[in-house]
C-alpha cells in the first residue's frame, strides 16, 4: 500500500465521508478540525456513516438493489459481507479527531483538504500546514469549484499538490476526479509521480479514477451540476414555483430519482451558499444571485443546512 497514513482536514459532508471510506479501506485516518466544537459536530456524522455502511452491507446479503460499488465486490457472499461489517467497526474505532496540526501531520502520507469554500480560509490553512508536514507528503484539495493553481504556492510543495474531487455518497457514487495544476513562474506544476500516486490512492479506497487533462473550474461533474442547481435555486428565489413543484417537474419529466432541492440537501446548503458567494453578483440583493444567497442564508441561520442537520429544504 503506497499511501497508508491519511489526514482529512474538515469534517463536513464530504470530509466525513472521505475520512470514513479511507478508514474502511484500511488507511490510518486522522481528521483535523478547527475546534472542539467542530469535533463535537463531526462525531454524529461518523456515527451516521457507520450505520449506513453496516445497514447497507447487511441489506446486500438479500437485496441486489442495495449493492454499492464502493463497499464490496459484486456477488460478495454473506460471510464476506460479515467480514466487511467488522471492517466498518474497525474503521470507526480507529478514527482520530484532532485540532492539532502537529498530531495530524506528523506521519502523513496524504492530506486531503475539505474545508469551507472560502479562499482566505484555504490560504491560511495551507500556510500553517506547510510548517508541519514531512517532506514526502502529498497534499490534495477536494474543493468543488476552486482551481489548485490558485493555492499551489501556499502549500510549500506545489509539485506535490493537486485536486481530487469526490461525488456525494462516495460509498455508492464512487467517482474520483483527479486534476493537476500547470504551474506558473516560480511555481512548479504537479509532478506526474504525485498525480499517479493519487490515482492509485483513489483506486485503493474503492473509487473509479476520472483523469482530467487540464484544470477546469468545477471539474467534470460540477461543471454540469452547479448550473442545474443554480437554475432551480433561481426559480425558487424568483417565486416561480415552490420546492416540491420544481423537484416534481424534474423527476416526472426526466425520470430522475431526485429533484434539485433533494440534491441540494445532500450536498449541504452551506456548501451551496459558499459557492454562490464566489459570484460577485451575489453581493447585490436585487440580482437573482443576491436573492439566492439571501434565501440560502436564511435557511442556514435557522439551522436548516441539509440532510445531516435533519432539515434543509425538506425534513428528514
Amino acid at each position: 500500500m503506497g499511501i497508508k497514513n491519511v489526514v482529512v482536514a474538515g469534517g463536513g459532508v464530504l470530509g466525513s465521508q472521505i475520512a470514513f471510506q479511507s478508514a474502511y479501506k484500511g488507511c490510518n485516518v486522522k481528521v483535523w478540525l478547527r475546534s472542539e466544537g467542530s469535533i463535537g459536530r463531526a462525531k454524529p456524522k461518523f456515527e451516521r456513516l457507520k450505520g449506513i455502511y453496516l445497514n447497507t452491507l447487511e441489506a446486500m446479503k438479500t437485496n441486489p438493489a442495495a449493492y454499492c460499488r464502493g463497499l464490496a465486490p459484486q456477488g460478495a457472499t454473506p460471510e464476506e459481507l460479515d467480514a466487511l461489517k467488522a471492517q466498518v467497526e474497525r474503521a470507526f474505532d480507529g478514527l482520530v479527531l484532532t485540532t492539532s496540526y502537529d498530531e495530524a501531520a506528523a506521519d502523513a502520507d496524504l492530506v486531503i483538504e475539505c474545508i469551507a469554500e472560502d479562499p482566505q480560509e484555504k490560504v491560511a490553512f495551507y500556510t500553517e500546514l506547510a510548517k508541519h508536514l514531512p517532506e514526502h507528503t502529498i497534499v490534495i484539495t477536494n474543493s468543488s469549484t476552486m482551481l489548485p493553481s490558485a493555492f499551489a504556492k501556499y502549500t510549500g510543495r506545489p509539485d506535490k499538490y493537486l485536486a481530487l474531487h469526490f461525488a456525494n455518497e462516495i460509498w455508492r457514487n464512487n467517482t474520483a476526479e483527479i486534476m493537476g495544476h500547470p504551474g506558473a513562474e516560480g511555481v512548479p506544476a504537479t509532478d506526474p509521480a504525485a498525480y499517479d500516486a493519487v490515482v492509485a490512492f483513489a483506486e485503493q479506497i474503492g473509487m473509479i479514477p476520472l483523469k482530467l487533462r487540464k484544470e477546469q473550474p468545477g471539474y467534470i461533474l460540477n461543471s454540469m451540476l452547479v448550473p442545474f442547481l443554480s437554475a432551480a435555486e433561481a426559480l425558487l428565489a424568483n417565486e416561480v414555483a415552490d420546492v416540491e413543484t420544481i423537484d416534481k417537474t424534474w423527476q416526472l419529466a426526466t425520470g430522475a430519482p431526485l429533484g434539485p432541492f433533494r440534491i441540494l440537501d445532500i450536498v449541504g446548503l452551506t456548501t451551496a451558499y459558499n459557492i454562490g458567494r464566489l459570484d460577485p453578483r451575489a453581493a447585490d440583493p436585487t440580482t437573482v444571485q443576491g436573492k439566492v444567497a439571501a434565501m440560502l442564508k436564511r435557511y442556514i441561520d435557522e439551522g436548516k443546512t441539509g440532510i445531516n442537520a435533519g432539515e434543509g429544504f425538506y425534513k428528514y
